[in-house]
């Protein structure tokens, strides 16, 4: 019979809900707070957890955060009952490393049916544990170039959608996931000491995201924001770090390619520090239009605030550079869109 810990701080939801599964032919321990609830989980170590979000003491990501680190525990699948139904709360709770999540009220077949496939993957899971790490050794031998690595990402990760202005991560989080882009545009950016935002980075398709640390658990150390509706695709840091220590040819491709990246944040900085206005508008223009595959008379939209952002300049004195720029022919405003129409002039602007 397999064991199954409920916790959950409403009485009446938690005596109902153990009633059920004990029908279905489950034994069930039950804890009323997110800290009895750690300390069963380590004592009882229970085939599956079933876990309230919203609780006193400590709350359901608290316990999935304590229970993922712990070398006994982390291998137990993870369900998440909540009345929050937002996109954002469903994402941080999967990229958490939830293995399910339903909202309240949920239908009883729902939770049995997700309790069952949960315990029927580990079974699997288990019983070809020699052929999955068989397949992994092929997989790692397979894997010579960051093509390839981008392939792996597409066939084994976690898709997930988002919607312009839509925040990936913010600066602080757990960093459990690496991204790579496979539609859209993605700006990182953090907060100076008065508040003002700083765009670091701006990510397209085929952009890897999320880097902190494979060695320890260091939180993401700024936010990332879609830009318009964006396609990623995700995969747990762990497993991208036993990739890369089975193939030092990936991993110093991957190490050359941040490197890069990190050259082109310099140049940007340096930019933003000794160039002129004029010079930052322009170039910030065709950073965009590159990054965005634009070409002379294609329409870029993008907020004026971001453009300022990562230029380093006060969003009034971009406008007014915009202006310039558009009295002097060298782009066109509508709305929200611009328009590039003299590209080799904007190159060459001091």
């Amino acid at each position: 019979m397999k064991t199954i810990l409920l916790i959950e701080d409403d009485k009446a939801l938690r005596e109902n809900t153990e009633e059920l599964l004990m029908l279905a032919d489950y034994s069930v321990i039950t804890a009323y707070n997110g800290r009895v609830g750690i300390t069963m989980a380590k004592e009882h170590l229970p085939d599956i957890v079933v876990c309230d979000i919203m609780m006193p003491e400590i709350d359901g990501y608290g316990v999935l955060r304590e229970l993922s680190s712990d070398e006994k525990t982390k291998q137990i699948p993870f369900i998440f009952l909540s009345a929050k139904t937002e996109n954002k709360e469903i994402r941080k709770g999967m990229a958490l490393g939830a293995d399910d999540y339903l909202t309240k009220p949920f239908e009883e077949e729902d939770l049995i049916n997700a309790i069952e496939s949960r315990l029927a993957k580990v079974k699997l899971l288990q019983r070809s544990s020699r052929s999955v790490a068989q397949a992994d050794e092929d997989i790692n031998n397979q894997l010579r170039t960051l093509p390839q690595l981008r392939q792996f990402f597409q066939d084994n990760g976690e898709l997930i959608t988002f919607d312009q202005s839509d925040i990936i991560y913010e600066e602080g989080d757990r960093s459990n996931l690496i991204y790579l882009i496979t539609k859209g545009l993605v700006k990182c950016h953090s907060m100076d000491e008065e508040g003002k935002e700083l765009i670091t980075s701006l990510n397209k398709s085929d952009d890897f995201l999320g880097f902190t640390s494979f060695l320890n658990n260091v939180p993401y150390m700024e936010s990332a924001t879609a830009l318009e509706k964006t396609e990623m695709v995700g995969i747990p840091k762990t497993d991208l770090q036993e990739l890369l220590e089975n193939n030092k040819e990936i991993s110093l491709q991957l190490v050359e390619l941040l490197t890069g990246n990190i050259s082109d944040i310099k140049a940007q900085l340096l930019q933003m520090a000794y160039s002129s206005v004029r010079k930052k508008t322009a170039q910030t223009l065709l950073q965009f239009a590159e990054i965005m595959d634009k070409r002379t008379g294609d329409d870029i939209k993008i907020s004026r605030n971001d453009l300022a952002s990562v230029a380093g300049i006060a969003t009034e004195s971009l406008i007014r550079t915009l202006s310039g720029f558009k009295k002097e022919g060298l782009i066109a405003i509508e709305g929200r869109n611009i328009r590039i129409k003299e590209l080799k002039a904007l190159q060459f602007i001091n």
